[in-house]
């Protein structure tokens, strides 16, 4: 590291001995020897600019260009981000289609089940109504049957109580 700052140092001091010898010449030497000075000194100029660059600066110009590629990764990395945030929405909807589906088949369904027990309910009710309709008629044939009977046996036992009771004979209590 030392080196590489003592050669252009060792350079340009031997160009400013040389500047020197030249100066030492005649007068229209001198008019091109000032002007190879200027250009001399433009050059040296140019090294003092190489030599200012120091290592700090080295090293601004790599943190930079490591910003450079990390912004480049950052902006791949928002890319891949958006696509899958782009594909994820896609199958997301696609799940809710399939869902919505599935949704409308189960309550459909649901719906169905319903009417089927409300017909059953239906059928029930009537099916009761019939049969208590039935047991109520025969209830009352029944019924009335019983009763015919009942005057029948009422009929018979106050025949027969008369024929017991028949004129000349003592009435007999039981």
């Amino acid at each position: 590291m030392f080196g590489d700052i003592v050669v252009p140092i060792l350079m340009c001091y031997d160009r400013k001995l040389e500047l020197e010898r030249i100066l030492k010449m005649r007068k229209p030497a001198r008019k091109a020897l000032i002007i190879v000075a200027g250009i001399v000194l433009m050059h040296i100029a140019g090294c003092q600019e190489a030599q200012t660059e120091t290592p700090g600066t080295k090293k601004n110009r790599l943190i930079a260009a490591q910003n450079i590629e990390l912004k480049k990764q950052v902006a791949q990395r928002d890319k891949q981000i958006e696509d899958l945030k782009a594909r994820q929405a896609k199958q997301i909807e696609a799940l809710n289609g399939q869902h919505d589906k599935q949704l409308k088949g189960e309550q459909k369904k649901i719906e169905d089940c319903q009417r089927q027990a409300q017909g059953c309910q239906e059928q029930l009710g009537k099916k009761m109504d019939e049969t208590v309709g039935e047991v109520l008629t025969s209830a009352l044939e029944e019924g009335a049957k019983i009763r015919a009977e009942n005057e029948a046996l009422k009929a018979q036992i106050a025949e027969l109580k008369t024929k017991l009771n028949q004129p000349g004979e003592p009435e007999k209590k039981e």
